[in-house]
């Protein structure tokens, strides 16, 4: 028999879907963050364009996650998750807008493989209909946000540096999600 914790509208989430909800509002607040973080050091205007628009479509997810997740449930890392979302949008804006859109194809990358698992998931929840409708328009974002990246990065191939450092961020982002789901 499966245990539901939480209460939303008329519909019960299970542990689970509590704890994948969980990592989504953290990475969806990391994500604010590492566009602002761009937005801080940034100076080419079609950077900073991109940087506007996906921050504008990252406060919405934040918001229809926020709809699924009550407060109680938000990670209480959510400070380490807004820093190192910032560092994550910054540092490689101080190294130009291929280090930038090197790093958001990395991310989104790791995002549309972690929404995909969910999607997966919650076919078998029918109850759960409307939340796999978010998560699915929230994935088609990520998706376009990372192409749209990696078509702005260019053909040339990554050199060592930004090899290592995407490594680090998809690292990062898949070891941050590991935590969230607990904490």
């Amino acid at each position: 028999m499966q245990k539901y914790l939480y209460v939303q509208g008329h519909q019960q989430l299970p542990p689970k879907v509590v704890a994948d909800l969980r990592t989504d509002h953290a990475g969806e607040v990391g994500a604010v963050c590492i566009y602002k973080g761009v937005l801080m050091f940034a100076r080419d205007s079609a950077l900073r364009d991109f940087a506007q628009h996906h921050l504008a479509t990252e406060q919405k997810h934040l918001t229809r996650v926020k709809e699924w997740l009550p407060p109680e449930h938000f990670s209480r890392l959510l400070p380490v998750w807004k820093l190192a979302g910032f560092l994550t949008g910054a540092l490689p804006a101080l190294f130009g807008p291929r280090a930038v859109y090197a790093t958001i194809e990395s991310v989104e990358t790791f995002v549309d493989l972690h929404y995909e698992e969910q999607v997966q998931d919650l076919k078998s929840h029918p109850e759960l209909f409307l939340l796999l409708q978010t998560l699915q328009e929230c994935q088609a974002d990520e998706v376009a946000h990372r192409d749209e990246a990696a078509t702005a990065r260019g053909p040339l191939k990554k050199g060592f540096c930004l090899r290592i450092w995407c490594a680090m961020v998809s690292w990062g982002s898949r070891n941050a999600v590991v935590v969230c789901r607990h904490v």
